[in-house]
């Protein structure tokens, strides 16, 4: 194992991030071609306050989803053509990882979970925490979230595990016992936006002071970025939600806004994000220039769309988008809802 840097410059700030990270000397996971556990976990428009304009941003709340929606001559049935159940393809993913190393990569919310007005009442089922980990007992598998690492880890409790939390940007391994038996035992670290701390603190104070006037507002601080909920918030006041959130954000070039289902997501303006987080731990586990892995994405928001590009982009892999309605996607391969993955794990175990 050897510990190499990896610097990043912010072009906006010009802060140039470098971080340590833990490189394998080989791989650590051994080549498996078993698909079963994989198969078991599958299954902006109104008017402003004197009605002079159109307000973007409202139409993309409305829509909250990862992107917009396909155009009119599109149907459902078309775009499920084009992007078939993931349940239904299982002997093209065994034909797919024939010989290769399956790497699996999980969202958190809407995917392991179902999407709840309250966001700290998102618990798994222990059924679908039984999936990920038989899952895990085979295969190097991660959850790549926006929330933060700590919490998805109380969430999830399992800690053989990669957790990617805050979109990537504060990545661990799993604990010394379940990789002490295999070569090295330092857990993958990576922090990328360590230096925006201060200011993420600074900016998520005066948030819970602008917004907690609106009735269902709730400000969630996921360390390395931060996330607006207005799931319980009135369609009337998201215009006002929108605009006090822009406003305390304004004078911080260092940070960005990025919109998700139903939540501002507030980041680091440094280019980081869940696709990087895939390329990042793939790398690290040895397979960044490999032929002989299979990365499989299952995802279902638009902060997803950057891994499944990045699928895409290296023409290896499977992207797995789970949404009950036709959304334009980066993803092959689709998922109705979380419920599939563990409703089905009787019929996958007598396959």
């Amino acid at each position: 194992m050897t510990n190499q840097k990896m610097v990043i410059p912010d072009a906006k700030s010009g802060i140039p991030m470098a971080f340590p990270i833990a490189m394998p000397d080989s791989a650590l996971f051994p080549l498996n071609g078993n698909l079963f556990p994989v198969k078991k976990l599958l299954k902006k428009l109104a008017p402003n306050a004197n009605g002079a304009r159109i307000n973007a941003l409202l139409d993309s709340m409305r829509a909250s989803s990862p992107t917009r929606r396909p155009s009119d001559g599109e149907d459902h049935g078309s775009w499920n053509l084009h992007h078939p159940s993931a349940l239904t393809m299982f002997e093209e993913f065994t034909a797919a990882a024939k010989g290769k190393q399956i790497v699996v990569f999980l969202d958190y919310d809407g995917t392991l979970s179902p999407i709840v007005e309250d966001p700290d009442r998102a618990f798994i089922t222990s059924e679908m925490r039984e999936a990920v980990r038989d899952v895990a007992k085979l295969f190097p598998s991660a959850i790549v979230s926006g929330r933060c690492r700590a919490k998805v880890y109380d969430f999830v409790k399992l800690s053989e595990l990669y957790y990617a939390g805050s979109h990537g940007m504060d990545i661990k391994g799993p604990s010394k016992r379940h990789i002490s038996q295999r070569k090295g035992n330092q857990t993958v670290l990576c922090q990328p936006a360590r230096a925006f701390l201060p200011i993420i603190d600074e900016v998520y104070r005066a948030l819970i002071e602008q917004v907690m006037h609106i009735p269902g507002a709730k400000v969630e601080n996921n360390r390395f970025c931060l996330s607006v909920h207005y799931r319980c918030v009135e369609e009337k006041k998201w215009v006002e939600l929108a605009d006090q959130v822009k406003l305390v954000i304004k004078d911080y070039s260092q940070l960005r806004l990025n919109h998700g289902r139903k939540v501002f997501e507030i980041r680091p303006t440094i280019k980081w994000d869940k696709g990087n987080a895939v390329e990042f731990l793939l790398e690290s586990l040895g397979y960044d220039e490999s032929s002989d892995v299979l990365p499989i994405y299952i995802g279902d928001d638009r902060t997803d769309e950057d891994a499944f590009r990045v699928l895409r982009e290296r023409d290896q892999g499977l992207g797995i988008l789970v949404s009950k309605a036709p959304k334009e996607t980066n993803a092959s391969y689709t998922l109705q809802e979380p419920t599939e993955a563990s409703s089905t794990q009787k019929q996958i175990v007598t396959n």
